[in-house]
């Protein structure tokens, strides 16, 4: 093993917590190294990208910021100065080329919705830069005062000036983020709460009646959980309920909220009633529901979650309004989306640095926040590598320009 190479300002992670880093240091002409424990750089953002890259939520900034829960709503240098919320997003965007276009919904995606043009036009500026990237990069702790790495070389120690951490959580680990490093900050006193999965699907225990549904897209209808709603669609699986509806309401849930589906959020109690009462006695109590409800779909789940079904049409009415979301738990971090738990605020400061490490910063996943998807999570891990990149080239000597 060779001795401590000197670098000046280190990255470990190539999502886009750490590129978003990256970026800023060498737009302020430090040099920059990207360590990737990964053979390609992004693997998790490319794996989004597959169904369609959504980038932000074209809302205000209060609307917006306010999806946020854990340690990033508390730092004060988070998007509450308008730095990088969903409007700089866009601009950052267009400005490598990619073209956008916001759905009824006001989630943005590319117009290719894939992710790989933006990432091949985002490298490409960062090479233009004169970031290194060096990948197959594992960081496995510290050796003194130095950075240790499994390479392909064998190992290597690294001498920065200054670190940004973006290693992720510990969702999809075989993407990359395994939260290997948890004991290593730990041991040097970073505070790091435990990780729980987010924006993650619930397993239930479906009767045989609910097979021929298993790959549908709930649609039309509203979750409601705590304080959390939702009118997105999502999906029946033979593992249970996953997709964006259930995810934007799901951290009420795995932490102990009821949850209700209404199944006709756009008719009243005593409207649904009328069509109940008005409903053909001849039809089977199943025709009779999918012919009320409009869908196949929504009637099997009043029969499944909602039985034994009252005859009374009112209180028919009623159950499919406040029909029980019946669940036998959260997924696992493996299938989860995102994480909670992290790095926690005690640990930070307003500028994403590590008090425990001076000179160590970190961003994205790694923090002990969450968002739901829709945008929230990439800006997210946008704006908080920018700022950790922002105090890392501080720390350095340079002066960010906005």
């Amino acid at each position: 093993m060779s001795g401590p190479e000197a670098v000046e300002a280190l990255i470990i992670g190539a999502g886009p917590a750490g590129l978003m880093a990256a970026e800023v240091l060498a737009g302020q002409g430090i040099g920059v190294v990207i360590a990737e424990a990964m053979p390609t750089p992004a693997r998790k953002f490319l794996m989004a990208g597959k169904s369609g890259l959504n980038l932000t939520k074209d809302e205000d900034l209060e609307s917006f910021a306010a999806r946020f829960s854990g340690a990033l709503p508390q730092t004060p240098g988070y998007l509450s100065k308008k730095e990088f919320g969903p409007t700089e997003v866009m601009g950052w965007v267009r400005g490598l080329g990619i073209e956008l276009f916001t759905g009824s919904t006001g989630r943005v995606f590319p117009v290719g919705m894939k992710g790989s043009p933006l990432l091949r036009a985002w490298l490409a500026r960062l090479a233009g830069l004169g970031v290194e990237m060096r990948t197959r990069w594992r960081w496995t702790g510290f050796e003194g005062g130095d950075w240790r790495f499994e390479t392909a070389d064998g190992v290597r120690l690294l001498r920065p000036q200054a670190v940004v951490l973006g290693l992720g959580g510990a969702s999809w680990p075989r993407l990359g983020s395994d939260a290997a490093w948890i004991p290593w900050l730990a041991e040097r006193g970073v505070q790091i709460a435990p990780f729980r999965p987010a924006n993650m699907g619930f397993h239930v225990k479906w009767s045989a009646a609910m097979d021929r549904h298993f790959g549908q897209a709930v649609k039309g209808v509203a979750l409601t959980a705590g304080a959390l709603a939702s009118r997105g669609e999502w999906v029946v699986t033979a593992k249970g309920i996953e997709g964006g509806g259930v995810y934007e309401v799901c951290a009420a849930i795995r932490d102990g909220a009821t949850a209700q589906v209404d199944l006709a959020p756009d008719l009243t109690v005593a409207e649904l009633a009328r069509k109940f009462a008005q409903a053909p006695t001849k039809l089977s109590v199943g025709n009779r529901l999918r012919r009320v409800l409009g869908d196949p779909l929504r009637a099997a789940l009043l029969m499944e979650w909602g039985r034994p079904l009252p005859s009374d049409p009112a209180a028919l009415a009623g159950l499919a309004k406040t029909l029980p979301l019946r669940h036998d738990g959260a997924m696992g971090l493996e299938r989860a989306i995102s994480s909670a738990g992290g790095i926690m605020a005690e640990s930070l400061t307003d500028e994403l640095e590590l008090r425990a490490l001076p000179g160590v910063f970190a961003a994205g996943e790694m923090l002990d926040w969450e968002a739901p998807t829709g945008g929230y999570l990439l800006t997210g891990c946008l704006a908080s590598g920018r700022l950790a990149g922002q105090g890392a080239a501080t720390r350095l000597g340079g002066s960010v320009r906005h």
